[in-house]
């Protein structure tokens, strides 16, 4: 069925629009049309589903390069199913999927656990990425080129670096070598001696072990340097703290494609804001200090740090509810992206164009898949969203299996109101 979109105010940055436009878009799912308000009402057909975006944005689908769905082997936090079902909920129309499942996705076999379940159940487009090493054990090198052929679009450790920076070098090359983005997770395991949130004042007030900042910053400056020795595309993931955004920034400045994410939780919050021993508000990298967020708010103004991400990382309700000490890394995030950018960061940091660009189409140009625009002919993956609607975040609500946030009853403003992949409704808000 077609879908005529109407009265909405359309940003799409790569087709140079920013006003009140009409999108039709056909039976294969694909925008046909773009034209002025009004203009479009004669090619509509009978049967058109047709949504009213007045007072609304109509934006390209987001894109999320870094999320968890669990499958397979932790169904019982996500699935594919789930995941993709709260990803549509947040606007997200593609997602790519981290490697550490288990098994992890080092092998074609078991890549193909998760890409059956991808075909069965997922509703936005899942794309899904493989390890750099054998069980993510950083000795011997997985098998990305039988990967690649299979269908992942990254290539990446998350969850852990790649310690032996000679293992790193071959990764880096032999990605470069398949045309693969390397996702780098930048942790220097040897600094971390068991620390469970940021190092400082919190930490100690709270009797809880530090993570410091070198943790990151050790391994972000070792990696950008290596992989610019060896031509790799380097994308470094949930950054945290202001020396990685100087590093990014440096990189940038000699010509060095490297590009950066942060997420909403680390623009938003500081290790301040945990009041207790809480384990929603416990990931990994830990929340900073609030010079920390604040240099990482201004790398999202600038574009030195081009991306949001979610780490969208469910766990069981059991499980966050031990001591911060016990309790798995990790928060859920795609449900709230969106309203927690809106409400952060658009006005002072960024404007909607910059919003799209962070959200949708610079993830889309590291993937390199057209996406991230709603210029004619292109796939219909958009979002309709209300950016001036309020509300408070309530976590029993979320279509993931996972409600572990710290942001449950947090009021916020912008609300997706529908979601269009492939141009078909995969999520409409209910009144």
């Amino acid at each position: 069925m077609s879908v005529f979109i109407k009265n909405g105010h359309l940003v799409d940055v790569e087709a140079e629009r920013d006003g009140l436009f009409d999108l039709l878009i056909n039976d294969e799912g694909k925008v046909e049309k773009v034209g002025e308000k009004g203009s479009l009402d004669s090619f509509v057909k009978e049967n058109a589903d047709i949504i009213d975006a007045t007072g609304q944005y109509v934006l390209p689908g987001f894109i999320d390069l870094h999320v968890h769905f669990r499958e397979p082997g932790g169904e019982y936090k996500e699935t594919v199913k789930t995941g993709s079902m709260a990803a549509a909920r947040g606007g997200y129309t593609t997602v790519v999927t981290m490697p550490n499942t288990k098994p992890v996705m080092d092998t074609v076999e078991h890549l193909n656990l998760q890409l059956e379940a991808i075909k069965k159940d997922a509703v936005i487009n899942v794309l899904p990425s493989g390890t750099v090493t054998m069980g993510q054990e950083g000795k011997v090198l997985s098998d990305m080129e039988g990967m690649k052929k299979a269908g992942i679009v990254a290539i990446s450790e998350d969850g852990k670096s790649v310690m032996d920076p000679e293992i790193l070098r071959k990764g880096l090359i032999e990605a470069a070598r398949l045309g693969l983005p390397f996702f780098d997770h930048c942790e220097d395991a040897d600094l971390v001696h068991g620390g469970v949130m940021n190092a400082g004042e919190k930490a100690n007030e709270l009797g809880m072990p530090g993570i410091t900042n070198e943790v990151e910053d050790s391994i972000a400056k070792r990696d950008i340097e290596i992989a610019e020795e060896v031509g790799a595309t380097i994308h470094l993931c949930h950054c945290s703290t202001r020396d990685t955004v100087k590093f990014v920034k440096a990189a940038k400045e000699k010509g060095f494609p490297v590009s950066a994410e942060v997420c909403p939780h680390h623009f938003t919050l500081t290790d301040e804001d945990i009041i207790e021993d809480d384990a929603n508000f416990k990931m990994n990298p830990p929340l900073r200090s609030r010079a920390d967020v604040e240099a990482l708010k201004d790398g999202l103004k600038s574009g030195i740090m081009g991306m949001i991400s979610t780490d969208h990382a469910p766990h069981s309700k059991e499980e966050k509810e031990k001591s911060i000490k016990n309790a798995p890394f990790g928060i859920v995030g795609l449900e709230t992206a969106f309203a927690l950018t809106v409400t952060e960061l658009l006005g002072e940091y960024l404007d909607m164009k910059s919003l799209v660009e962070r959200m949708s189409l610079t993830p889309a140009k590291l993937l390199k898949n057209g996406k991230g625009t709603l210029k004619e002919g292109s796939v219909a993956d958009l979002v309709v969203a209300d950016i001036n609607e309020e509300y408070v975040i309530d976590s029993d609500k979320f279509l993931s299996k996972g409600k572990n946030t710290p942001f449950n009853g947090k009021k916020v403003r912008g609300k997706v109101l529908y979601t269009l992949c492939n141009g078909k409704v995969v999520f409409k808000e209910e009144k």
